[in-house]
C-alpha cells in the first residue's frame, strides 16, 4: 500500500515538473526581467562612468552618502564617486524642460548686454567727439 503512495507521489511530482505553474511562469519571467533590466542599467553606467572627465568636490547629506554607498553595495557602481556621477547625468536628463528654459533666458540675457554694450560704445563716442574737438583745436 505505501508502495503505491510512493508510485502516486512520484508521479504527482513529475507531473508538477513538466507543468509548472503560472506562479513559476511569472517567477521566471521577473527573473528575466531583472537581468535585462540590471544588464541594462550596467551598460548605461559604463558610457555614463567613459565620457567623464571633470572633477568635482561636492558636500553632500549623511543620507545621500548611505544612497550611494547602497548602490556600490549592490555591485552597479565600483564607488561613490561614480555613482553619484550617474545620479547627477540621470538628473540632468530628467530635467531637460528646465535647462531648455534657462538656456532660452540665458540667450537673451546674452542678446541684451551685447545691444547695452552697443549703446554704451556709441555714447562713449559721442563724449569722446567733443573732447577731441578741443584738442585738435589748440
Amino acid at each position: 500500500m505505501e508502495n503505491k503512495k510512493t508510485k502516486q507521489e512520484t508521479k504527482s511530482k513529475k507531473k508538477i515538473k513538466k507543468h509548472p505553474s503560472a506562479l513559476d511562469e511569472l517567477g521566471t519571467q521577473v527573473e528575466k526581467f531583472a537581468t535585462k533590466t540590471a544588464e541594462s542599467i550596467k551598460k548605461v553606467i559604463d558610457r555614463t562612468v567613459t565620457s567623464r572627465n571633470t572633477v568635482l568636490s561636492i558636500r553632500i547629506s549623511e543620507e545621500s552618502e548611505r544612497k550611494l554607498k547602497m548602490l556600490v553595495d549592490a555591485g552597479l557602481f565600483k564607488s561613490r564617486s561614480e555613482s553619484a556621477a550617474f545620479l547627477i547625468e540621470e538628473g540632468i536628463k530628467n530635467q531637460d524642460p528646465l535647462f531648455t528654459k534657462i538656456s532660452s533666458q540665458l540667450h537673451k540675457i546674452d542678446k541684451i548686454q551685447k545691444e547695452l554694450k552697443t549703446i554704451i560704445s556709441k555714447e562713449m563716442e559721442h563724449v569722446e567727439s567733443p573732447e577731441k574737438k578741443e584738442t585738435k583745436k589748440r
